[in-house]
């Protein structure tokens, strides 16, 4: 206090050090204050937007002219359509920074403000339009990202799962839809950019087919493969929507449908076939004007008439359906990264962007490669697109699901398996590769997370498409509603005798190559006597013969469940796994084998031998070779998992 008393308070530094301390709390206070606006504008739009403005729509004609079909409605769309007088970012603050307000709109969103709905902003979507994607074509291994982030504007939240991620590069406009902030949205689908999101945050999403929507105004990354698709929160939005901008006629004439079933598709999902496939077969049953629903080995298709395909499968892989769509969506990767070449190259060589450190690498990579077999490329498009043509015709829809994982957590600090890569593009090379229409829609809850399968439908025949998913969605919704609250009814009957007579019977029936009939003994078997682990393990033999994987897996988890020391369940398990991509666990599965029948070798070997040095007997000695064979072959199967896990 003395000191303080001897503080000359008119000296001109007393002054400056007060007016600096004043300085620093109002600048302090002014920092919080923005982080808190900043905060509450995320929380109240979701992070979806970029930017906010409002395009009023066209003038209503006057009477006796009918309402603009969309009047009313407001939509957003993605940061690479052009808007007059605003720059359009391309989801990257470099590119804004270098580049100039357009003088023009794009013709969708045109289209869309002559039809009466009024756009309300720019939304976030993925730097550059790139989704992720792991290239494993000739040893090139590129992750780009579809999850999404941007390093810019951060990550949209998810409203219906905000614990992860939205899905990209579309993911604002899907947000903005799914928060219900705007009625539709606009995106670019150009490796899944629409359906990706659209399965994520449990909405509707639209890729028309390739060239009908006019893309001038828009910023492109692969021309072959950029489509101009739309979000909706139910079927008849999305239908209205479709209708404007692709200007179709209200009438067409009616025709039955047929609906054709992936099976292969659907064992790569995580989801339980009965929350999938099931809900489709029942809810056909109710409707008219539908054929029964035909099943289909989709990836034994496309080997049998892509014959160009054949250029990008991997060395030693067979044509099995993991195989083909691994080679497609490599297809699909490599045109995606020849044509974005071909368009940025010397932007991105002359500004060298600050992007996200997977996708600048990535589109450092693109960049700097020069593409082989360009022409094989787009062969590979039309013999797909003519391949689909004949199997759907006019009057067929494909029923495949969206992903086949639920959506990642956000901000993971680790990178996405190489397996997670793999299945999603599987997926997503159908479409975008033969220029068809897709439409995602939502299908309930798995797991906390949406589930979401897809309609496919030939080039061209977009209306039939859409016309068939508002036909139809209210019978899948109330037969995935009926399975949701459902529960199975519980085995009592255990006649020990009957179950082992019908595994007999099932095991005849495998040896004689009936796979399909054994599954029904195996099945009859479980239903007496559920605790027996060899009914699951002989039924899993049986599914995997069948391409049925995902029930192998289900069954061989039960089975091991039962009896933990059950190798050929072991075995089995990792096989399935093996063929449903996920390579990183066969390699473990195949692995832990491996040291449970070194072990029993071992025992083997010592029981078999006396201490006085006695050679083993004749059945013992089968015994070990037998083992010895079974482990020359595990250590081959978790060499070639580890490796497709670890080169991808």
């Amino acid at each position: 206090m003395p000191n303080l008393s001897k503080l000359n308070v008119s000296h001109p530094k007393v002054w400056v050090v007060i007016g600096v301390g004043l300085a620093g709390v109002l600048i302090l206070a002014e920092v919080h204050r923005r982080r808190l606006n900043a905060k509450s504008s995320v929380s109240e739009d979701f992070g979806a937007f970029v930017e906010r403005f409002e395009l009023l729509p066209y003038p209503q004609p006057p009477p006796p002219a009918a309402r603009l079909p969309l009047s009313g409605l407001t939509f957003a769309i993605s940061d690479n359509f052009d808007v007059k007088g605003y720059i359009t970012g391309y989801g990257s603050a470099d590119w804004k920074r270098t580049h100039e307000a357009t003088s023009n709109t794009a013709e969708a969103v045109k289209t869309m403000l002559r039809s009466g709905a009024t756009c309300v902003g720019k939304t976030v979507m993925d730097q550059l339009g790139f989704g992720f994607a792991r290239l494993r074509y000739q040893c090139y291994h590129a992750s780009l990202r579809i999850i999404g982030e941007n390093k810019n504007y951060g990550t949209p939240i998810n409203p219906q799962k905000p614990s992860s991620v939205p899905g990209g590069s579309s993911s604002g406009s899907a947000v903005a839809v799914a928060a219900q902030i705007v009625d539709f949205a606009l995106g670019i689908d150009s490796v899944g950019c629409i359906r990706v999101p659209a399965a994520y945050c449990g909405i509707f999403g639209f890729r028309p087919s390739h060239g009908l929507v006019s893309t001038v105004g828009v910023l492109p990354n692969s021309q072959s493969l950029d489509t101009i698709g739309w979000f909706s929160s139910d079927p008849s939005m999305l239908h209205r929507v479709g209708h404007a901008l692709l200007r179709l006629s209200p009438l067409e004439p009616k025709r039955t449908r047929h609906i054709i079933i992936a099976d292969d598709l659907f064992q790569l999902s995580k989801v339980p076939l009965h929350k999938t496939v099931s809900v489709v077969s029942k809810a056909m049953e109710k409707l008219s004007g539908y054929g029964k629903p035909k099943h289909i080995q989709f990836g034994q298709f496309i080997a049998s008439n892509v014959p160009s395909l054949e250029l990008f499968f991997e060395e030693s892989s067979n044509k099995q359906t993991a195989a083909t769509l691994r080679a497609l969506s490599s297809a699909m990767l490599l045109l995606q990264r020849h044509e974005f070449k071909i368009n940025h190259e010397e932007w991105v060589k002359s500004i060298k962007p600050k992007l996200g450190p997977d996708i600048s690498n990535r589109v450092l990579a693109a960049i700097n490669t020069t593409q082989e077999n360009v022409k094989s490329l787009y062969k590979v498009k039309a013999e797909i697109r003519a391949a689909l043509r004949s199997l759907l015709k006019d009057n067929g829809i494909l029923i495949i699901p969206t992903v086949c994982d639920p959506p990642p957590k956000l901000n993971s600090k680790k990178s996405l398996l190489a397996e997670f890569h793999d299945r999603t593009y599987a997926l997503l090379g159908i479409t975008s590769m033969s220029g068809g229409c897709q439409a995602a829609i939502p299908l309930g809850i798995h797991d906390d997370s949406p589930v979401s399968i897809s309609l496919v439908a030939s080039h061209g025949t977009d209306k039939f498409l859409l016309d068939t998913v508002l036909d139809m969605y209210s019978s899948l919704q109330q037969e995935a509603g009926i399975i949701s609250s459902s529960s199975p009814l519980p085995d009592t009957n255990n006649n020990m005798d009957t179950a082992e007579l019908l595994k007999e019977k099932g095991n005849a029936a495998y040896k004689g190559k009936q796979w399909n009939k054994a599954v029904n003994f195996y099945t009859e078997a479980i239903k007496l006597n559920d605790a027996n682990a060899a009914y699951y393990s002989n039924r899993a033999a049986a599914y995997l013969e069948l391409g049925c994987y995902q029930q192998a897996e289900e069954d061989c988890s039960k089975a091991i469940s039962l009896d933990k020391k059950y190798v050929k369940a072991y075995l089995r398990r990792g096989t399935a796994k093996e063929s449903l991509l996920f390579y990183k666990e066969a390699a473990e599965e195949f692995n832990l084998i491996i040291r449970r029948v070194t072990h029993r070798l071992q025992a083997c070997t010592r029981s078999g031998t006396t201490k006085q040095g006695r050679e083993p007997s004749g059945k013992e000695a089968k015994k070990i070779n037998r083992l010895n064979l079974l482990l020359l072959h595990l250590s081959f199967q978790a060499l070639v998992s580890c490796n497709d896990s670890s080169v991808r």
